[in-house]
């Protein structure tokens, strides 16, 4: 009995240090202040403008966000294109249409009610281009990933030299916010990359932070009218107690003067 009691107590001593182990090697994501957070929060138009500058010439060339239209560019909430501006951009892009009277695919101008060009016609298309790794569809990146919004930031910022001594594989790029420091993807972002029409330097930072604020309005389009609906809510609730704590204050004095 007591040396099974000695090995039930080895074995939770194991786990307790294995557990222990795996959460101080947890890597912390830093935590940012975004103009979208909190109940009042709002996307920066301009950074979402921005935003969608730095996917179309950095990151589509890769990643598809197969869940978004281009019409969706001009709707409120979002970026707020001017409906002019939504043709054009469409425009830009060809898309595969058909079959034709002939029974044969063509290729015309993008409409604002298409969806966004995917840059590969498939999955394995895209592995083969990507070595083997299949760049992730980035409609709902955001959501996807533990930390949201300050992780895909982070990542995007975190690329630096490895340490002394630390392998790292052909094909592969050292990132301090990545799971075992090791990502696939090189990093994609430098110092006046693109040029923003607004004037806005193109720093790492603010390419990382402008195409993080667009992902995040595509991962939450509706974001501002949820968290519009939600302030109402409160103050409705707020508002609610008070005349049902007057109401019911002012009953339990008749019930006292009746007494």
């Amino acid at each position: 009995m007591f040396k099974s009691n000695k090995i039930y107590i080895k074995i939770l001593l194991f786990f307790f240090i294995l557990i222990n182990s795996s959460v101080s090697e947890e890597i912390k994501i830093p935590e940012h202040d975004w103009s979208f957070k909190g109940i009042t929060g709002k996307f920066d138009r301009s950074s979402l403008q921005r935003g969608y500058q730095v996917y179309t010439e950095v990151c589509s060339s890769c990643h598809s966000m197969s869940l978004l239209s281009y019409r969706n560019l001009g709707e409120k909430g979002g970026p707020e294109f001017s409906v002019e501006q939504v043709k054009a951009i469409a425009a830009n892009f060809e898309v595969i249409d058909g079959p034709n009277n002939d029974g044969e695919m063509f290729t015309r101008p993008g409409r604002p009610s298409d969806k966004f060009v995917s840059p590969y016609p498939n999955v394995q298309a895209a592995m083969a281009a990507n070595g083997g790794a299949y760049p992730p569809d980035m409609s709902v990146l955001v959501k996807a990933r533990k930390g949201g919004a300050d992780y895909i930031y982070s990542v995007l910022t975190g690329y630096t030299e490895p340490p002394t001594n630390f392998d790292l594989e052909e094909g592969v790029y050292y990132n301090r916010y990545m799971e075992g420091n090791k990502i696939k993807m090189s990093n994609p972002l430098s110092d006046d990359l693109v040029s923003y029409s607004d004037g806005t330097k193109a720093t790492e930072a603010q390419m990382a932070k402008d195409v993080t604020t667009f992902l995040t309005w595509a991962a939450e389009p509706h974001l501002e009218a949820r968290h519009k609906l939600g302030f109402k809510v409160i103050i409705f609730l707020i508002i609610l107690s008070i005349l049902v704590y007057f109401s019911m204050r002012r009953l339990w004095l008749r019930i006292d003067s009746k007494e």
